[in-house]
């Protein structure tokens, strides 16, 4: 596992190790504490086929705040990601509804194959709750789920979900339990931020929003991607550049119809940016919509390079593989110089 040590600069405070698991919250943001945990909460009180399940992690992905109030409802598997899933579709199959929650990393890669037959090919209705995704942990490739949604975007009858903040994780938790089928969704866990309800948001299943309209640019954009998209529009705004704002919380099915009418607005740059690997994520999917449909924007994309990413503080590496703010903001305007 590779760290990166960085000198500190002048006038920051330096780095230390618990900024590998530092929030995603920029300083001074409002945030909410375990908004899936309190949803589920709420979720059971009307709904008493929900069960919550974990293998090992109910503190780490907000499960234990179910487990507080629906202690018989709560199922601790033990460090066996395997038999978590294996489990949640037995459960399913006999009328609960299992909400199995454990690391981005352990479901994609380790539990693949289980829930590949048992939970997608059966279509059982179990929801994958799955906290650290994408580059939101800094202890490296184990723990850094940079490609689990090209995984789950490739296994048949699996919704797939990347939501940006603490006000869609509480809408979404209700939505989901609604639709009768498989999902695996990524989860903001601990002090999530709190953006999208200054937008009057809704969350519905399959539907992308345009969170703001703009001229000269269009990002599209999911999970964590969509805060830093707004951020990155408010600082564009100040050098006169309009940046609009598409934001993807389910990436399957993908919402083509509102993509390509916001995609084939003439005189704009189009750019996905995705917390996840360049490799079958939105981008791909969005680029692959695009063609397919015959619309041809001038088109980038911002992603996570096709590497193990190195291990460090988390605002290091969002710096250096170009999924913070400033980095969002900073290749807009280079594209946009260059614009033909």
């Amino acid at each position: 596992m590779k760290t990166v040590r960085t000198a500190p600069q002048q006038g920051k405070p330096r780095l230390t190790t618990s900024a590998m698991i530092a929030s995603i919250a920029a300083e001074g943001q409002k945030t909410k504490t375990a908004p899936f945990g309190h949803a589920l909460v709420e979720l059971a009180r009307s709904s008493p086929d929900v069960i919550g399940m974990t293998a090992d992690l109910g503190k780490y992905t907000d499960l234990h705040i179910f487990a507080n109030e629906f202690p018989d409802r709560y199922y601790q598997m033990g460090m066996a990601e395997q038999l978590l899933f294996g489990a949640a579709s037995g459960l399913a199959a006999e009328g609960f509804m299992p909400f199995a929650t454990t690391y981005a990393v352990f479901a994609s890669r380790r539990a693949y194959d289980f829930i590949h037959q048992t939970i997608a090919e059966e279509d059982r209705n179990v929801k994958i709750v799955c906290a650290l995704p994408g580059l939101t942990s800094g202890y490296g490739p184990s723990h850094q789920a940079t490609e689990d949604l090209a995984l789950f975007r490739a296994m048949p009858n699996m919704m797939v979900i990347d939501p940006c903040d603490a006000h869609e994780i509480e809408q979404l938790v209700p939505a989901i339990a609604a639709y009768r089928g498989p999902v695996y969704t990524r989860l903001l866990r601990g002090q999530v931020p709190v953006v999208l309800d200054e937008y009057d948001y809704k969350f519905e299943l399959g539907k992308a929003k345009l969170i703001r309209d703009g001229k000269d640019a269009l990002i599209i954009s999911s999970g964590i991607m969509t805060m830093r998209a707004v951020e990155a529009a408010q600082t564009l705004k100040e050098d006169r550049v309009d940046t609009a704002v598409l934001h993807v919380p389910t990436i399957k099915p993908l919402d083509a119809e509102t993509i390509l009418r916001e995609a084939r607005k003439p005189g704009r740059l189009v750019v996905v940016a995705e917390n996840h690997t360049v490799i079958g994520g939105l981008g791909e999917a969005v680029a692959a919509v695009l063609m397919r449909s015959g619309v041809h924007p001038l088109f980038r994309q911002i992603a996570l390079p096709d590497e193990f990413l190195d291990a460090g503080a988390l605002p290091t590496l969002h710096d250096r593989y170009g999924i913070s703010t400033a980095e969002v903001t900073s290749r807009i305007k280079q594209w946009l110089s260059y614009r033909p």
